[in-house]
């Protein structure tokens, strides 16, 4: 199953303003999103940079993958 992991720059701005760590890592299937604080990837995968042809959150740059994705930290708490 395809993977999409990108990195919410919008929640990278809260968290320094208010003060917080909200997850901004975004682990995508067709099934669902889950917010990270660290993912490992088990397997090949590869960045992509589109300035033309944003993901539909708007993110430029993202990594893809088919491998198996570990996320390690749900965003329940560090």
């Amino acid at each position: 199953m395809k993977t999409i992991i990108h990195v919410n720059q919008h929640v990278i701005k809260s968290n320094r303003k208010n003060g917080v760590t909200e997850p901004v890592l975004t682990v995508k299937t067709y099934k669902s999103n889950t917010y990270a604080h660290d993912v490992v990837i088990h397997g090949p995968s590869r960045v992509v940079y589109a300035p033309d042809k944003p993901l539909s959150c708007g993110a430029h740059v993202w990594i893809e993958t088919e491998a198996e994705v570990e996320v390690k930290n749900d965003g329940k708490g560090l």
